[in-house]
């Protein structure tokens, strides 16, 4: 293992894994990135998401009519289906599957058995505890 000097106390500091030379580290209160990530990046999600949420000017049954990206893809899709184009009747049944398989959305202000069996045992223990 080498040795290198530190500069300030000019004692002798070991050079190795986690120990980069005195000379090459970071100076204290310089980053080590100091153009970093530049402000306002997004990232792949947030591009998709915005782009679909644009809108767009279709005509539709001879009226203009303003909708988001979204709505005029999954109007596609689905007129495609109705076409009766294989791809887009595959594909439509698997988002309507997906859309069916997600679980019904939770009351959170109402108690289930759970809570109630948790409740339960609470006060048993708390009336076991009383004096």
């Amino acid at each position: 293992m080498s040795q290198d000097i530190d500069s300030n106390s000019g004692e002798e500091i070991g050079v190795g894994y986690g120990r980069p030379p005195v000379g090459t580290r970071f100076k204290k209160g310089v980053s080590g990135n100091p153009r970093g990530r530049p402000k306002g990046a997004r990232n792949f999600a947030s591009i998709v998401a915005a782009t679909l949420g644009e809108r767009v000017v279709v005509n539709e049954n001879g009226r203009r009519k303003r909708i988001t990206k979204l709505e005029a893809a999954v109007k596609q899709l689905v007129n495609r289906a109705a076409g009766g184009e294989a791809r887009s009747i595959k594909l439509l049944i698997d988002l309507v599957q997906a859309g069916e398989a997600r679980p019904a959305p939770v009351d959170p202000t109402q108690a289930t058995q759970a809570d109630a069996n948790v409740l339960q045992e609470l006060r048993r223990r708390l009336a076991e505890g009383a004096p």
